[in-house]
């Protein structure tokens, strides 16, 4: 998808920051068919991006450029977690996870040594919410069948019917 449409709002709980679901509702899914280093990978998602007011893709990608030389984003098992180091946008109602499918895996200096095939771009308002944000990432990232979804390439109708009915079950909604 290289543009979003409009689409339905992704499920919220009153009275929590967003979840996962709603955060990937808002950045959208892609497919990056470039990308023969992070940065490359990076400057062509960032450049794909529809971004909130305040935000234009030259500063973002230099956030996060500087956040993968201090060390590489790869968590491992095929997965980065690029972001910047500190908080790019005002509103909350305007963080994002961008999930970006890499055409062809990147070598991302993953210690697993596994190259890139997804990665799981965050973008968010405050320290706080980047912590619970990341904190969420990781927990479905540490289960094996959130990461068999994702080296499939699923459309992002599937990732966000996963990780709602995952968060719903959380919620006892």
């Amino acid at each position: 998808m290289d543009r979003r449409e409009e689409k339905a709002p992704a499920p919220e709980f009153p009275g929590r920051p967003p979840g996962l679901a709603a955060l990937i509702h808002r950045g959208g899914v892609y497919t990056i068919p470039g990308g023969t280093s992070p940065a490359a990978f990076l400057r062509e998602l960032t450049q794909r991006l529809i971004l909130p007011a305040g935000l234009a893709a030259g500063p973002l990608l230099r956030a996060v450029l500087e956040r993968e030389e201090l060390m590489p984003t790869a968590i491992g098992q095929g997965i980065a977690l690029p972001h910047p180091r500190t908080p790019l946008l005002e509103s909350p109602e305007d963080q994002f996870v961008t999930v970006a499918f890499a055409e062809r895996p990147v070598d991302w200096n993953s210690l697993d040594g596994i190259p890139v095939h997804t990665a799981l771009l965050i973008v968010s308002a405050s320290a706080r919410l980047h912590l619970r944000t990341l904190s969420e990432i990781n927990f479905f990232c540490r289960q094996e069948s959130f990461r068999a979804l994702l080296s499939r390439r699923p459309p992002e109708e599937d990732i966000l019917r996963a990780v709602s009915e995952a968060e719903a079950s959380w919620s006892g909604a």
